[in-house]
């Protein structure tokens, strides 16, 4: 543990200095460095450069937002502790990632408890999110911008045809190294094997693992259709992400200045979100030319599969609050 918190600390020192990689210190009074795993074409990380721009902009250039896709700076675990450690360094963050400190925040990634990617939208603009926030603050350190930076349904890339859980038995399905993603893709039927995104390619093409499971930009953007050759539209999850950054150095803005970048990060977001929305289907077409094949299935045995998982996470009554909110 003092390994790990001496490296966070570090890090969030190097964060914190005038200059990364040789770059130039910031004329602007306050800069945000805004890192992430998916790659410069990612929807995301296209709005994150309209973001960018906005806020400079608005801010008449008090504010730099400066970006490092492709884990420039570091994994995903990486820049949170940065962030957790004061540095000024932001990132964008699925539900299960501030689980650890507000273990409500799983329910939005519960497979198979949004019946669309609306509900999501939705539901995360409630009272109920906005809370969860407020106790993440004060448990964490950290806060989210905004929760409208939706990736995409959560899709099974594999090696060969599946179709229900049975297909998937003994198979090695990358997923993220969170307890909820590793009891879903399980409760799937595979066998959950949690690593870094940036090492998914490599391991797929040696073997390390036989498949994965991701949302259609990042299957296209991380190159995936050229080691897989099947991709079965499971819609397990609909992946929403977050901007997330220090608490304490978003409250050392001044208060138009803060304004600023939240109302920047949520409009960007929702920029985000219809890109990616919009952009699923020709992804697929462009893929399935490459030879890839593409399955739409019947997902009901793989609904049935995952109902343990909200009773073994505790998330039952949580997907019920969800729909109670959602009818308001």
């Amino acid at each position: 543990m003092k390994s790990r918190l001496s490296l966070a600390l570090g890090a969030a020192l190097l964060a914190a200095a005038p200059f990364v990689a040789g770059l130039p210190a910031s004329a602007a009074d306050y800069t945000l460095k805004l890192g992430s795993v998916l790659a410069p074409t990612d929807p995301l990380q296209i709005a994150a450069e309209d973001f960018k721009k906005a806020v400079a902009e608005r801010s008449k250039g008090r504010v730099e937002v400066q970006l490092f896709p492709s884990s420039q700076l570091g994994d995903t675990q990486d820049m949170m502790d940065q962030a957790a450690a004061g540095a000024n360094v932001g990132t964008f963050v699925e539900a299960s990632r501030v689980s650890v400190f507000v273990p409500e925040f799983n329910v939005l990634v519960a497979p198979y408890a949004f019946n669309s990617v609306d509900e999501l939208a939705k539901f995360v603009e409630s009272d109920t999110f906005a809370g969860w926030n407020q106790q993440l603050k004060k448990k964490s350190g950290l806060t989210l911008l905004s929760f409208n930076w939706y990736q995409g349904a959560r899709h099974m890339l594999t090696k060969k045809p599946i179709s229900k859980p049975a297909d998937l038995a003994g198979v090695r399905v990358r997923t993220i190294g969170q307890p909820l993603w590793v009891e879903t893709i399980g409760a799937m039927g595979a066998v959950a094997t949690p690593l870094p995104w940036a090492e998914v390619y490599p391991s797929l093409q040696t073997g390390v693992i036989d498949g994965a499971e991701a949302q259609p930009a990042a299957i296209w953007g991380a190159k995936l259709y050229e080691v897989i050759t099947d991709i079965t539209l499971t819609s397990h999850i609909y992946l929403m992400s977050g901007m997330l950054v220090s608490d304490a150095w978003l409250q050392s803005l001044p208060t138009d200045l803060r304004a600023i970048v939240a109302e920047e990060s949520k409009r960007w977001g929702a920029s985000a979100l219809k890109s990616n929305v919009d952009g699923a289907g020709k992804i697929f077409a462009d893929i399935q030319k490459t030879g890839v094949k593409v399955h739409e299935i019947d997902v009901a045995p793989f609904r049935e599969a995952v109902k343990p998982v909200w009773e073994k996470m505790k998330l039952t009554q949580l997907v019920a609050t969800v729909r109670e909110t959602l009818k308001k």
